[in-house]
């Protein structure tokens, strides 16, 4: 098996001048896809790749999940177990598990955002389309920062002002990804409850209505309104999100966000559910042509 071609590409999903901005978890994540194959073509469970690099079967799985960081010792113990002695290959996998070591612009956050949100920031910065659906709020990658610091306040009003304004300036800082040479496809589906919600009062509510439209007529950003008149609709177990990869060897990502964890799930039979439930969503709502003047007419409402 071939991998300096894959490490050559992942190299370039870390390179910001690039524009995919995939930083060290897809780096983590393809790195793990590779292992995995490895280890898979030679026959070997993951018990024994464990015993091999003296770990446990759950870390050999969540290496090749991408879900922790990568040991050069182990690395190379593993291609060695593997069978894999070509030097050249041996190099570039193992550059490439020093790569997705380095951490993440989302790191100089960790003092205000909880271990589980971690590994959704890097999915975030790699994935090539990110579908939601939300029913409470805005998505958190359109909101303008006078909404976000209202919402982030419903939460968290009893902080110190400087960590709610770290708090925003995050949310913000992750909204780049939408301006950068190679943005990702944003699709999201939001019910028309969260779009009347006044949250922060009717002023923030405007200013988030009229950049909402302003959205909608970026390229890469399709806003559809799952309206009041609908009724139930198939997504009765709340807000999800997809997220999809422009490398093929990285599976598609649920991230399902709860008060205190998060779920990940990448698991085929997982995802091809939620993928349905969030192609009838795209059916059920009102069209993308229309959001605009539904986002209008709530704005007239507010008068």
């Amino acid at each position: 098996m071939h991998t300096g071609g894959q490490a050559e590409g992942a190299r370039m999903a870390a390179d910001p001048e690039s524009g995919s901005g995939g930083g060290p978890t897809v780096l983590r994540m393809l790195l793990g896809a590779q292992l995995r194959r490895l280890r898979e073509s030679r026959g070997i469970s993951r018990e024994d790749a464990g015993w091999q690099i003296r770990a446990s079967e759950s870390k050999i799985s969540r290496m090749e999940l991408g879900r922790v960081g990568f040991k050069e010792r182990d690395v190379a113990d593993l291609l060695t177990y593997y069978g894999v002695t070509d030097e050249a290959e041996r190099e570039a996998m193992a550059a490439l598990a020093r790569q997705a070591n380095e951490p993440g612009w989302w790191h100089q956050y960790g003092d205000v955002y909880p271990a589980w949100f971690q590994s959704y920031l890097g999915l975030e910065s790699a994935a090539q389309i990110i579908r939601t659906y939300e029913v409470q709020f805005v998505p958190g990658l359109l909101q303008t920062a006078e909404y976000a610091r209202a919402v982030i306040m419903l939460g968290h009003g009893g902080k110190p002002e400087p960590e709610v304004s770290r708090r925003v300036e995050l949310r913000m800082t992750r909204q780049q990804i939408l301006h950068r040479q190679q943005p990702p496809h944003l699709w999201a589906v939001v019910d028309e409850a969260a779009l009347r919600r006044p949250v922060g009062g009717r002023a923030v509510m405007r200013g988030q209505l009229e950049a909402l439209l302003k959205a909608t007529k970026q390229p890469k950003v399709t806003l559809q309104v799952m309206t009041f008149d609908k009724g139930g609709h198939a997504a009765h177990s709340g807000a999800f999100s997809l997220l999809r990869f422009p490398d093929h060897d990285l599976p598609d990502v649920v991230y399902l966000q709860q008060l205190t964890s998060a779920l990940y799930l990448d698991k085929r039979e997982d995802v091809e559910q939620y993928v349905a439930v969030m192609e009838q969503l795209c059916v059920d709502a009102a069209p993308p042509q229309d959001t605009a003047g539904i986002l209008e007419g709530i704005l007239r409402d507010l008068d």
